[in-house]
């Protein structure tokens, strides 16, 4: 099982280091070792929450994730991705910034470091759309009763979550804006550029989100009406029944098929998008070990490689059934993130921090599970545990 799941990721490994070796010698071997490590370590809770989404997509799709999905994680995100920031913030044409990448290593490094503040907004807006959207959501399952109960309250008012997240980007860039003016000069507009890209990743949000559970709505809808028409009034003939039609000419809406095809495609987008998301902290956070592009997509890709075969285990496994506070625990993670990202506009945070704080909370909510399995086992469950 291990081998079937991390396999691709085992061969991307020994691919990846030997052409490090053979592009910078035994030294570029230890860097791609040590970015791997980075990434796997930031995103983790990446994993559990992808794991929370592909569990609800077909075989199929799961195998578009390994592999489509792969692609543009790993040269989309980790090599494309911080070309294609600098080539557009320091308007420059894309082969251009390719030869900046490669022969001014430091120059490129400023300009995507120049550009920080629009990914980082992006991104922490994003994420924390999907915390909040996760915290006042009434769910059976609760970590950490006492302030999951009273927050899931305070989410029957409509769009609480994004109201909280636009008071969060404003402050974020009024705070922008009071220290430049404080400096003078230089980076006024930056508060303005904060505002932009932060509006971008809450719409990005409710775009790619909201047709996702549209769609996956709708396939529910479907398969309650699907059975629905299996149930045969008495004295009727089998295949008459009054129920949606299933067969070619039926008068129903989108055949399930159908529906599930768009409801995994926006699915799939929407994992796209976190994986984005998470992978911003991650590549910046690249250059404090390293400038080289080569030796940062190899790096970064390894380890992405192993964050979407850990998803798919953790998925084959039914771990997040087993383990059932791993999801709180990433999301929660997920929270952490996103607000590191905002003050990181602003403030420096190692990325030490950044990845202990996400291996943390997952830590402590897989042992609350641990626990609380112990304790049904034992027939000495909480009231909280049934929950």
């Amino acid at each position: 099982m291990v081998l079937k799941t991390f396999g691709w990721a085992f061969g991307f490994t020994v691919l990846g280091l030997a052409l490090a070796v053979l592009y910078d010698g035994w030294t570029a071997l230890g860097v791609v070792a040590i970015l791997t490590v980075l990434e796997v370590s930031l995103s983790f809770d990446n994993a559990v929450i992808n794991a929370g989404i592909l569990k609800k997509m077909s075989a199929f799709w799961q195998k578009i994730f390994l592999t489509i999905g792969v692609l543009i994680a790993v040269f989309g995100m980790r090599l494309a991705f911080p070309v294609i920031i600098v080539a557009v913030t320091a308007k420059l044409s894309p082969v251009k910034a390719v030869q900046l990448a490669v022969n001014d290593k430091d120059r490129y490094q400023q300009l995507v470091t120049d550009a920080h503040p629009s990914i980082a907004a992006f991104g922490g807006m994003f994420l924390l759309m999907i915390f909040l959207s996760f915290i006042f959501e009434d769910r059976e399952t609760k970590w950490l009763g006492w302030i999951e109960r009273p927050l899931a309250k305070l989410g029957q008012v409509e769009m609480l979550s994004v109201c909280l997240s636009l008071i969060v980007l404003l402050i974020a860039s009024m705070t922008v804006a009071t220290h430049a003016h404080q400096h003078g000069g230089g980076h006024a507009d930056k508060a303005q550029t904060v505002l932009t890209s932060g509006l971008a990743g809450v719409v990005t949000y409710l775009i790619v989100g909201g047709l996702s559970s549209f769609f996956e709505n709708r396939l529910a809808d479907e398969a309650d009406a699907q059975a629905d028409a299996e149930v045969i009034p008495p004295g009727e003939p089998r295949g008459t029944g009054t129920g949606a039609a299933s067969g070619p000419g039926g008068k129903s809406g989108p055949s399930l098929v159908a529906v599930t095809g768009k409801a995994a495609f926006f699915m799939f987008l929407y994992l796209e998008v976190i994986d984005a998301s998470f992978s911003f902290d991650g590549v910046i956070g690249a250059f404090a070990i390293t400038n080289d592009i080569v030796l940062m997509a190899l790096g970064l890709g390894i380890g992405a490689m192993y964050v979407r075969s850990l998803t798919v285990y953790l998925v084959r496994q039914g771990t997040l059934d087993d383990y059932v506070y791993l999801e709180h625990g990433a999301h929660y993670a997920i929270g952490a993130l996103a607000l590191i990202l905002l003050i990181t506009i602003q403030y420096q945070i190692s990325e030490i921090v950044t990845g202990l704080i996400g291996v943390v909370l997952i830590g402590l909510s897989f042992w609350s599970s641990v626990l609380r399995n112990r304790r049904i086992a034992a027939g000495r469950p909480r009231a909280s545990d049934l929950a």
